[in-house]
């Protein structure tokens, strides 16, 4: 039995332990899913495209013939060498099928499971965690030193390295979705190409535009009471695969820091000293929209507000409608903030 400890995840994905014939790679964070899963099928079979060693399934197809997974575990590839089966929009449906299989495996052939959030109480999870020879791996979105280390690595790779003020922009811009991060990283290397290093200005130019998209202007929009903007921003985050619990958490950090900067400006400080207290700063091209939101929400509702998200979460992981979920959540703080600022 083995729940992959945060510290080991990026180790055991490329190197997984002989005695697993199953893992699972779950959480919130979809990019971080697809590149640890694609990891474990690269451990395996070097080519990803490889269609005789190789075979996905998906939730549908196993719940409707729970023995096709054990005929492809136990199929000789064409050519020879171990064959892995990947399974994908997997959830607690799926979970008797693989059950069944843990406890008498066919083949041996590697089962990678791509699942989603699952919380403590998902049978899958549950399963996975538990059986002798299977194996569990969280992927939470990056933050603090783990963000950063992901920043400096992935540059690196491209001869470049951050300064110190463009490393703290990058870490307060990015980090929510692993596969958003790696392709903005890979936009500000193409710019920084041949230079050696990349500076504040050089991130300001290029990065810029991921802090107007997705999680961010979710977050500004439902701290601004603006529901419009709030609704357009919400579609635009699901139809790029961004998930609800991201969602969620983006607007609870976001919460978060104002609830910081509140406290820091109830304590005695004006509005421009709190926002630069805070760890990462705020990003110059939101210190408006941060200051009109501190102006609006007093500490008491900020804490408010994070307990609705919180219990958001909670719900979300449930196995209730999470997109619905989230939008019927961000819109009530949306509201709420609206009627703040016409009381004003």
């Amino acid at each position: 039995m083995v729940k992959v400890a945060p510290r080991d995840a990026e180790t055991k994905s490329g190197r997984p332990d002989a005695a697993w014939r199953a893992v699972l790679v779950y959480g919130p964070d979809r990019g971080l899913v697809k590149e640890r899963a694609d990891r474990l099928v690269r451990a395996v079979v070097p080519d990803p495209t490889d269609p005789f060693r190789i075979a996905t399934l998906d939730g549908k197809t196993l719940s409707d013939d729970p023995a096709r997974l054990a005929d492809e575990a136990a199929a000789i590839a064409f050519g020879g060498g171990r064959r892995v089966v990947r399974l994908r929009d997997i959830g607690d449906a799926q979970a008797p099928a693989l059950a069944g299989f843990l406890d008498d495996p066919a083949g041996d052939a590697l089962i990678v499971v791509d699942g989603g959030e699952l919380g403590p109480g998902s049978k899958l999870r549950k399963l996975f965690e538990t059986a002798a020879n299977a194996a569990a791996i969280a992927c939470y979105a990056d933050e603090g030193r783990d963000l950063a280390e992901v920043i400096r690595n992935h540059l690196s790779e491209a001869g470049l390295q951050a300064d110190a003020d463009a490393l703290m922009a990058l870490a307060g811009s990015l980090g929510a979705d692993r596969a958003m991060t790696r392709m903005e990283l890979d936009k500000l290397a193409l710019y920084a190409h041949g230079r050696g290093r990349v500076t504040l200005e050089d991130v300001e130019a290029v990065i810029g535009d991921a802090r107007t998209v997705a999680l961010d202007d979710v977050a500004l929009a439902a701290a601004g009471g603006d529901a419009a903007a709030l609704d357009q921003a919400l579609d635009r985050a699901f139809a790029e695969g961004t998930s609800a619990i991201a969602l969620l958490r983006a607007v609870s950090r976001h919460f978060g820091r104002l609830l910081q900067a509140r406290a820091e400006i109830d304590a005695g400080a004006d509005p421009e000293m709190a926002m630069k207290s805070l760890k990462p700063p705020v990003f110059f091209k939101q210190t408006g929209s941060f200051r009109a939101a501190l102006a609006v929400w007093p500490t008491a509702a900020l804490a408010r507000a994070l307990g609705r998200l919180a219990d958001a979460e909670a719900r979300a992981k449930q196995g209730l409608p999470q997109e619905t979920l989230v939008g019927q959540a961000l819109l009530g703080i949306a509201a709420e903030a609206g009627q703040r600022k016409r009381r004003r």
